[in-house]
């Protein structure tokens, strides 16, 4: 795929799949690779550029949901649904920080 510009991968393991083809192929700056990552799995390759940006939710955004509707459902007797936060972004900006923490 010679016009490849970018690999969007929905998964933490396919996203570092990808990033590491490009590294390894030398196609950093031809294309960016996206997707949802760890940021402590994902940290080498907005490093090197191999993306620019990857995200994730955020757990504690996540708990907070998981629990208010749990508690919900056990008190209420309701069937509910709720919508997730946006994922959170991970790029140069605070990729350091964040790789620490999970």
């Amino acid at each position: 795929y010679p016009n490849l510009k970018a690999i969007i991968a929905p998964t933490t393991v396919g996203v570092v799949a990808a990033a590491q083809v490009v590294t390894d192929e030398g196609l950093i700056g031809k294309v960016n690779v996206t997707g949802l990552a760890l940021p402590s799995e994902f940290k080498k390759f907005i490093d090197n550029g191999a993306s620019q940006a990857v995200a994730l939710w955020n757990p504690i955004d996540l708990g907070y949901s998981a629990i208010y509707l749990a508690h919900d459902l056990a008190v209420n007797k309701e069937t509910n649904s709720a919508a997730m936060a946006p994922p959170f972004q991970f790029d140069k900006s605070n990729i350091e920080e964040f790789s620490k923490i999970y």
